[in-house]
């Protein structure tokens, strides 16, 4: 049984929700994010909060009721402060530069890599070992902070590669003779 979905989610000011038959928008400061809603869940408006109830008592009703719960609550979340990923570049020359909507990165391979940037995601770089990632939606930044790791990912023996900011590898020992 799901007991996430019987907190309510509390709605801050500036926020506004607009409840549809299958679908959840939120709106706030920094955009507007919509969510489907599957047919066993239901969003209710009661004042400042929203509840997320299961339309009746099968297991997966009551899962999905946490479910939508969780991503709503990101989404209220997302439109009032917004999320923010960091990322690590650790290696000799290793470079990142964000220009418009695209990062340009060194990794050590005999080509720069040009990322272009989803719309949605802001990227900066305060310096150039370091890339933060920000946007209203928690599932497009972590998506965007994924790939941009996959093009190099830290390698066991000396941590070199791109790490998240609270990542720690844990490094193996090299072979002994």
């Amino acid at each position: 049984m799901s007991r996430v979905a019987k907190n309510p989610i509390a709605l801050p000011s500036g926020v506004e929700v607009s409840l549809e038959q299958d679908e959840v928008a939120v709106k706030g400061p920094l955009g507007i994010i919509k969510q489907k809603l599957t047919a066993d869940v239901h969003v209710v408006q009661d004042g400042e909060a929203l509840l997320c109830k299961a339309n009746d008592k099968s297991a997966k009703a009551v899962a999905m009721s946490g479910t939508i719960r969780a991503l709503i609550a990101n989404m209220v979340q997302g439109v009032s402060k917004g999320f923010e990923r960091k990322l690590t570049l650790v290696g000799v020359g290793y470079r990142a530069q964000a220009a418009g909507d695209t990062l340009n990165l060194s990794l050590g391979f005999s080509h720069p890599i040009v990322y272009r940037v989803p719309v949605g995601v802001t990227v900066s770089t305060p310096t150039q070992t370091e890339v933060v990632l920000r946007s209203a939606s928690k599932q497009q930044v972590g998506q965007v902070a994924a790939e941009i790791r996959a093009f190099r990912k830290p390698e066991p023996y000396k941590g070199k590669g791109v790490r998240f900011a609270e990542e720690v590898v844990k490094l193996k020992e090299t072979k002994k003779k």
